[in-house]
């Protein structure tokens, strides 16, 4: 299985993925990357913060464009190769959180397609912001 190619995919195409954050979601993330930051896994910690709850780590929500990316648009056989991420606002366990990814240009000499890259709550509010450079897959020859 290959996902699109340069010729199938045209500016303005994008994709998303949905994902309600569990409380099970932070844990499984804390204990796959080691980060254990009370703000995520002490609530008595988390409600002396700013935040006065417990947040999901940045990169579990932005792990959401790593999806679309690897699975959608372009999908399978994509290499991803540089994301910038701007976290504009927390996300909070049960915050349903939809990753879009936009492709904003097409680098056709070189295979690259660059992809505005965003996730917004079930509010509409973004909670992350930023831009993918991948290289979609070539096809089967």
């Amino acid at each position: 299985m290959t996902g699109k190619t340069m010729d199938q995919i045209n500016v303005g195409d994008f994709a998303e993925f949905g994902k309600t954050i569990a409380e099970s979601d932070i844990y499984a993330y804390a204990g796959l990357s080691g980060d254990f930051n009370p703000a995520h896994v002490n609530e008595e910690y988390a409600q002396n913060t700013f935040f006065k709850k417990r947040i999901a780590h940045g990169m579990l929500a932005a792990g959401f464009i790593s999806t679309i990316l690897g699975t959608i648009l372009p999908g399978p056989g994509t290499v991803y190769m540089k994301q910038e991420l701007n976290f504009l606002a927390p996300v909070y366990i049960g915050d349903t959180i939809t990753a879009k990814a936009e492709v904003v240009e097409k680098i056709e000499g070189k295979n690259r397609l660059r992809l505005k890259t965003t996730c917004s709550n079930q509010d509409g509010a973004i909670v992350l912001s930023g831009e993918a450079l991948v290289s979609p897959p070539k096809g089967i020859k």
